[in-house]
């Protein structure tokens, strides 16, 4: 009977330390099909990021001259990024990385303050680990589906902008505002779930983001 006490308290310790890592597996994939990609002999440039950047499918294609892995995990916050930064970024040694996060982090009601210390904390290991990386943060973009947000966003990306503007290894790129028609987001641009992009929205990103690839 003690034994099987003992048992049961240890069950949900166990399931806490199973789903303390819902990236893990995701992430282990990734990595997996990148190091199957990756040439150490050739300059990286990597996106990481949530959902936007994973369904990215063709930005190595857009970016044909450059040698570009994608290790975007969908529905990642910040905090999430944090844990993962040797095994999607820094194991490929970029000469760039391009960062899409803060999107999940304000629908998850997060406060812009607190999503920017998990982001100033991510960016100071970063250029500890690798100073020579240049590091580009892609603003939070609009969507239909989280468009009621819009002002968390727009204070996000003020936030996210003023703190690239302060290091010179770090660059802002906002695709909010290319993103609007007049002051409502484009109807267009999206697939049925009013949230990911087609390959209209990501036209856009192309437009806006080879500007800071060289």
């Amino acid at each position: 009977m003690k034994h099987l006490f003992m048992a049961l308290l240890m069950v949900p310790l166990m399931a806490i330390g199973q789903t303390d890592n819902p990236f893990q597996n995701e992430v282990k994939a990734i990595q997996q099909k990148n190091d199957s990609l990756w040439d150490s002999s050739k300059p990286t440039i990597v996106f990481t990021g949530s959902s936007s950047i994973r369904f990215w499918e063709d930005v190595q294609e857009r970016f044909p001259e450059y040698q570009v892995l994608n290790t975007g995990f969908g529905g990642s916050q910040f905090s999430d990024l944090e844990l993962f930064l040797d095994e999607l970024i820094l194991n490929y040694n970029p000469v760039k990385v391009f960062i899409y996060e803060g999107d999940n982090d304000i629908f998850a009601k997060k406060r812009p303050r607190q999503i920017m210390k998990r982001a100033e904390y991510i960016l100071s290991v970063l250029q500890q680990r690798n100073p020579n990386m240049e590091i580009v943060l892609i603003s939070a973009k609009p969507s239909i589906a989280r468009w009621k947000y819009r002002g968390r966003y727009r204070r996000l990306n003020r936030k996210l902008d003023k703190l690239a503007s302060e290091n010179e290894k770090i660059d802002f790129v906002d695709v909010w505002y290319p993103m609007l028609d007049d002051r409502k987001v484009k109807q267009d641009i999206f697939i049925e779930d009013g949230l990911h992009m087609n390959d209209k929205g990501y036209d856009i990103w192309y437009d806006v983001i080879k500007d800071y690839i060289d």
